[in-house]
């Protein structure tokens, strides 16, 4: 009989480089007294090897890391500092991070990550040694940076030594983020599931209200870019009807997961890398990390490469949502500071931000809550604090956005920009905030503040017309007042003496704000809008004024010329009759001119009651709900 012939092993993946193989306890042995050594980012840090060094008996001497940004690669002790024996530099105060820096072993660096590559290949960034995760080389010797390619590959492109976890967890990422083996000095094996960030959902409503805001004005075929902040994330969720959603974006994560099971999520109208999801960095769960693996349709990219911003500004319809933590009457954001203390960091928003501004289409949005979580604080101030950068400046801010409202900034004067604010406000700080902003003459000593109340979101509806032209009619806003002065001024000399009884040659300040600014509880206003919240303009408004003694309210109504004959006044009228019902009002009334056909005809027009006493030069018209 013959034995059976023994079986060849098959080699493992990293036996051809069996030279390069060691333990994390002998790798980190190579590293230098005095040597600064990169870390690689988010939920690809090396965990084993930073382990290793961190318990090294005789630490090398005057050693630094250098990182954009780590999650769960430190520990704390159980009183929740931080136990890290080693000095940091790093571009973003994570979690991981908090606590070293009130311990003085941080130190901050406040630039754009975009521009740390070109920083640590002229040398102006020192980094000797680079730590970082990969996967399991391929056939050819290449592995791949998998979750995280950000900045590394300038670290690794100037560091003389590289040191790499092997992790056959690690998903091949597609793009630009393959590395030869013969550019590694020491190999790592480890097995351990990379780094999960599953961020929990905000359930409360003022978070909610954020997020449906600004995915409401997010169009069909925009191109997202969705940074750190929960708020962004959560914005995600109500783009699922949209259309042709595109990503470009520094960091993307689990909320793009229900975009592409909706089939919202193609790049199909994308003017750089159609039909591809661009990013630098994943942040999410294993989930994701599979979708990743071997997927063509992920194009992972270095920072600088994705956050360049002629790229950016190509992009159609780019929209970039920061997430701040304060700002003040003037439009000034702090982003990485809050009371005295460094929170996340400038990461690429200025670049965003600006390239979304310039993009055709694009929205820059700015988002907060209005107060801090406990309520206390309002994070709309008059100025920003001692302790608080002013990290977007305000000639480069468009949107902004908290749970009471959206206002557009740009091109806006103080005032305007004042009045919005306060107007996006707690209600319970805006007292305090308008005299602040009238002390600081950004606002007139004569301008008065009537609305304490939350914006009714709610209440905001869009209508097409007769002529299949649409308008928003909401709730005034006193932010309203150069868009309601502009509509008097296109009124004809017959429309202006019908609305206003007499001959008017302009509205002041006191008039203007009785138009828009009310206080909801004896005193509504709507206006109708039209076009685009860059390009909006008032073509309508209407107000009603309560009469308690009666419970019946004056009503009145302004239609631009351009406007009239289509509906509008009639779509108004509606709009007016269903708030004024939900308030328990028994009716309208309202003194019209004989000669004021099209408001006679209006109230004529109406399924309601309608009464008319006829006096010498006007008709006294009642309308019952």
């Amino acid at each position: 009989m013959f034995g059976k012939a023994p079986t060849k092993k098959k080699p493992g993946p990293l036996d051809t480089f069996a030279d390069k193989v060691t333990t994390p306890a002998l790798a980190v042995t190579h590293i230098r007294s005095g040597d600064h050594v990169f870390v690689g980012s988010g939920c690809a840090a090396p965990r084993a090897l930073l382990q290793a060094l961190e318990s090294m008996p005789g630490l090398p001497a005057d050693l630094e890391l250098l990182h954009f940004f780590t999650i769960k690669a430190f520990d704390h002790d159980a009183d929740g500092h931080s136990t890290t024996r080693l000095k940091h530099r790093t571009f973003f105060v994570s979690s991981d991070m908090r606590a070293a820096v009130k311990q003085g072993m941080v130190e901050y660096v406040p630039m754009s990550i975009a521009r740390v590559p070109d920083m640590i290949l002229l040398g102006r960034i020192p980094v000797e040694v680079a730590l970082i995760q990969v996967s399991l080389p391929d056939d050819f010797g290449y592995v791949s940076l998998g979750v995280s390619v950000d900045i590394i590959p300038a670290a690794v492109a100037r560091a003389r030594l590289v040191i790499a976890e092997v992790n056959p967890n690690m998903p091949r990422s597609m793009g630009d983020s393959t590395l030869h083996v013969s550019r590694i000095h020491y190999l790592v094996p480890v097995n351990t599931p990379v780094t999960e960030l599953q961020r929990m959902p905000r359930q409360d409503q003022d978070v909610q209200r954020i997020a449906r805001y600004i995915a409401g004005i997010i169009d069909d075929g925009s191109t997202l870019q969705i940074g750190m902040g929960q708020l962004a994330h959560e914005a995600l969720q109500y783009l699922t009807d949209r259309k042709d959603l595109g990503i470009h974006s520094d960091v993307v994560s689990d909320a793009i997961i229900p975009l592409l099971e909706h089939g919202s999520l193609t790049g199909a109208k994308k003017t750089r890398h159609p039909f591809k999801i661009v990013t630098s960095m994943a942040l999410g769960s294993r989930h994701l990390y599979q979708l990743i693996d071997r997927n063509p349709l992920f194009s992972f990219q270095p920072i600088d490469s994705v956050c360049n911003l002629l790229t950016i500004s190509k992009q159609h319809k780019m929209v970039s949502i920061a997430q701040a933590f304060a700002i003040d009457l003037t439009g000034q954001v702090c982003i990485d500071q809050f009371d005295g203390e460094f929170y996340s960091g400038i990461g690429c928003q200025g670049e965003f931000l600006l390239g979304a501004a310039q993009s055709p289409g694009g929205k820059p949005i700015i988002c907060m809550t209005s107060t801090t979580d406990d309520g206390l604080v309002s994070r709309i101030r008059p100025a920003l604090q001692e302790a608080e950068s002013a990290t977007i400046a305000r000639t480069d801010v468009h949107y902004v956005i908290t749970e009471y409202g959206i206002a557009y900034l740009f091109g806006k004067s103080i005032r305007q920009r004042a009045t919005a604010l306060i107007e996006l406000a707690h209600p319970k700080f805006r007292p305090e905030l308008f005299a602040k902003a009238q002390a600081m003459g950004y606002l007139s000593a004569d301008q008065t503040l009537h609305n304490l109340r939350a914006y009714p979101v709610e209440e905001e509806q869009t209508v097409t017309l007769k002529d299949n032209r649409s308008v928003l009619l909401r709730p005034a806003l006193s932010s309203d007042a150069q868009g309601i002065r502009a509509l008097f001024h296109h009124l004809s000399k017959a429309d202006v003496f019908t609305r206003f009884f007499h001959n008017v040659r302009g509205l002041s300040d006191a008039e203007v704000e009785r138009l828009c600014n009310v206080n909801y509880e004896n005193e509504v206003a709507f206006v109708a809008i039209s076009g685009s919240r860059e390009e909006s303009t008032i073509v309508g408004q209407s107000c009603y004024f309560i009469d308690p003694t009666t419970n019946l309210a004056d009503v009145a109504y302004i239609v631009h010329p351009d406007w009239q004959a289509c509906g509008l006044g009639s779509a108004l009228q509606a709009c007016m009759v269903k708030h004024a019902t939900k308030r328990g009002l028994r009716g309208f009334v309202a003194d019209v001119l004989l000669g004021n056909t099209k408001m006679l005809q209006l109230a004529r027009n109406s399924s309601l009651h309608v009464q008319a006493e006829k006096n010498q030069d006007a008709v006294h018209i009642t309308i019952l709900f």
